[in-house]
């Protein structure tokens, strides 16, 4: 049994216009050790399916399918047994590292809370814990910034200091949400590299979130890539790649197998954008946007086809013939 075991998960929302699924049947597993980026174009649902794994989605969101951590299922579950899971056996660094902190409060005081809450550490333990934390993050002079405000750090030391407070309690699962939004290209770079380093150095299960196809192409093993809140296609890395990818949905046009890289960074981005939630067809959610979509695509939803080598993707062409994906 794998740690994470997600299995037709929908969330639908209350709008203005009306009910809006805006996750629509999301499955797959992740294992301790395991690396799978999630990536797709804002509005896709990538952060949306994060929280609902954390069980933090808004009042009016509306949940069905199923989250299964470790044999214990999450959906349907009451908040103080959520609460028992967040920043512990789930650990979540969220995307803007300028509001992730509370400002009233100092970094010290943030980072040791879970090691109080969870783990029923004392005052003095969990201050020497968070210490510890904060210098394996990369702080400078730990124990002497302990009682510091999140005002007095950079943007690169606060999204270290919440890799810290999200690490804790040694998590089963490290969720990155974004997690090197609004810094610097050298900044990224060292974010990225820390949080490949922990995952690799305590064995936790990592899905890390972006809209960046290097981000992912570099930092994980798997990828699923969502558009209009659907799975559009899951593959395995071939090879790591430093383009960007302002609009990941054209994969669904690209060719299979290892040439996926060279395709990815020579690909044109489609026109177009994400129709509102209450607007997606019934059928593929972009027959409007893909030069290849066929008269059924506005209709009729595709089913999973698999290309090979852990690779699958949803579209009407690869159901008739794999080898049209090479179009």
């Amino acid at each position: 049994m794998a740690l994470l075991e997600v299995r037709h998960l929908n969330v639908q929302l209350q709008t203005r216009d009306g009910p809006a699924l805006a996750v629509r049947d999301v499955s797959f597993n992740l294992d301790r050790g395991q690396t799978l980026g999630l990536i797709g174009e804002s509005g896709c649902g990538k952060s949306l399916t994060a929280m609902a794994l954390m069980g933090l989605l808004p009042e009016n969101a509306r949940t069905t399918g199923s989250i299964v951590l470790d044999g214990q299922p999450l959906v349907g579950q009451s908040d103080t047994m959520l609460q028992n899971i967040r920043g512990n056996r789930i650990g979540m660094i969220f995307q803007e590292p300028m509001t992730a902190l509370n400002p009233v409060h100092s970094i010290g005081k943030q980072v040791a809370e879970p090691l109080r809450l969870h783990r029923g550490a004392s005052r003095e333990l969990a201050r020497q814990q968070a210490i510890a934390l904060l210098d394996r993050v990369g702080i400078d002079n730990a124990a002497r910034r302990f009682d510091a405000y999140p005002h007095q750090f950079s943007g690169g030391q606060r999204q270290r200091i919440t890799i810290a407070m999200a690490l804790a309690c040694g998590p089963d699962l490290l969720i990155a949400d974004e997690p090197t939004t609004a810094l610097d290209v050298t900044v990224q770079r060292q974010i990225l590299d820390l949080i490949s380093e922990l995952v690799h150095e305590r064995q936790m299960a990592l899905l890390l979130i972006s809209h960046d196809l290097g981000v992912i192409a570099q930092n994980t093993a798997r990828m699923l890539v969502m558009y209009g809140g659907q799975r559009d296609r899951k593959r395995r890395q071939a090879a790591a790649c430093s383009a960007t990818w302002p609009i990941p949905t054209p994969w669904a046009c690209l060719p299979p197998g290892p040439a996926w890289v060279r395709a990815a960074v020579s690909a044109a981005t489609i026109a177009g954008t994400v129709p509102q939630l209450h607007e997606l067809p019934r059928g593929v959610h972009l027959p409007t946007r893909c030069s290849l979509a066929l008269p059924a695509c506005a209709s009729q939803a595709p089913t999973a086809s698999d290309l090979g080598g852990g690779h699958t993707a949803h579209c009407l062409r690869l159901e008739s013939s794999p080898q049209e994906a090479s179009l």
